[in-house]
């Protein structure tokens, strides 16, 4: 009787802490989603994201690859944006960065990083990994896994009848012009991305909440940018693929890359992969889709990604999707599948994420650099002010002409 007494009082013991725990969690989870865009520090909480929260692992190669390592540079002592001279040093240290990584012609001629970043730190890619999930998506064209980007969504994913992705093209979504209904404002908690995001830490389904979005206006006629058709383009990989997300991308793109570390994808309750925003990988291996794309969606001479796939990525199609003052866009920027585009003759695009996380790609220059940050003030205005997008991209060219012009 005294050894069932026992058992028991473990048994009840152990349930209590197991339910503390997750209390504890959930709370932890809680304190840091009502924390963002709402100007309080972040480098310490990125830093560990994955511990905070459920994830799936996509596995590193077997084999790894070095980068090569060419003639360092020093960065521009500044740059200039909007006619103003802005010191590096000092825009660096204001937008938190934590990690900036230069290569030239796939060499790296600059590497740093600050605060809590590292060369082994997974940083949170937050909107950077739209542009992983577009790549998939051509790999799964490739694959005849999907037959078309003309193709309505709703072929394969029949739960989406009735909603605003009902006989809205693939390519719509890639070029976020579903037409569907959202709000982006990061300032406001009760927006459409704000709700969306807290699934992750407040525990629901990624995949219903798609299913209760309606449509607006014409798809195909105006880009607005739309996290929830990202998310829109993971379950159409899953339900393509037949496996998860994380596993789809270990086979056919992050391995074949030469993935140096382990990625993370943050996961809901039912294991969907939080695809607009939920991926966490190190800086060396963020770009190495930088040069992926660069060279054409070819590595070591192996087409992992089709050419032609690189090019309707890079390139605005559409009306509604050249940069500048466009009003069929709510953005200067123009955009392509899943990539931002930017003006000017050399080509320029970028994967890009809040707080301002950059892969930015110079194809006239053979540059890419990754930029990985904390921006603390990004999203407590509805506005660029607080953003620094264009501002960073202003370093970037410098940095990139910089480069360009130092001896090997």
């Amino acid at each position: 009787m005294r050894r069932k007494f026992i058992l028991t009082a473990l048994a009840v013991a152990s349930l209590t802490a197991l339910s503390a725990c997750a209390v504890y969690d959930r709370v932890q989870r809680l304190q840091y989603a009502t924390s963002l865009f709402s100007g309080k520090e972040q480098y310490k909480n990125f830093a560990r994201i994955p511990e905070m929260f459920p994830v799936s692992t996509v596995q590193a190669a077997d084999e790894l690859k070095d980068w090569p390592v060419g003639k360092s540079i020093k960065l521009p002592s500044s740059f200039t944006h909007l006619d103003k001279e802005q010191s590096t040093d000092l825009f660096l240290e204001d937008t938190d960065t934590v990690g900036l990584l230069v290569l030239h012609y796939g060499k790296i001629k600059y590497e740093n990083y600050w605060l809590t970043g590292g060369e082994n730190v997974q940083w949170p890619s937050w909107s950077v990994a739209k542009s992983y999930v577009s790549a998939l998506v051509g790999i799964a064209i490739h694959d005849g896994l999907i037959g078309s980007v003309q193709d309505p969504v709703t072929d394969y994913l029949p739960e989406l009848v009735g909603t605003g992705y009902d006989d809205v093209s693939i390519e719509d979504i890639l070029q976020m012009s579903s037409g569907a209904r959202w709000n982006e404002d990061y300032s406001d908690s009760k927006s459409d991305i704000n709700r969306l995001g807290r699934i992750i830490a407040l525990g629901g389904s990624l995949d219903k909440f798609i299913a209760t979005i309606g449509p607006d206006i014409k798809p195909g006629s105006f880009n607005r940018y739309n996290s929830a058709d990202t998310q829109v383009l993971g379950r159409l990989l899953v339900k393509v693929s037949g496996i998860s997300l994380s596993n789809y991308m270990e086979q056919k793109l992050w391995r074949p890359l030469g993935g140096e570390q382990d990625g993370y994808w943050l996961i809901d309750n039912k294991g969907m992969e939080m695809a607009f925003a939920g991926f966490h990988a190190t800086a060396r291996d963020y770009a190495r889709i930088g040069e992926l794309y660069r060279n054409k969606g070819q590595l070591d001479g192996k087409q992992i990604l089709p050419e032609n796939w690189v090019q309707a990525s890079t390139t605005a199609t559409k009306p509604h999707l050249l940069s500048g003052k466009n009003p069929a866009s709510n953005n200067e920027f123009g955009y392509g599948y899943q990539w931002w585009l930017l003006d000017g003759d050399e080509g320029e695009f970028t994967a890009m994420g809040v707080y301002n996380q950059f892969v930015y790609v110079n194809p006239a220059k053979d540059v890419v650099i990754v930029k990985l940050s904390a921006n603390s003030e990004f999203g407590v205005r509805d506005d660029q002010s607080s953003y620094r997008d264009q501002e960073t991209i202003s370093l970037l060219r410098q940095i990139s002409k910089t480069v360009d012009q130092a001896e090997e």
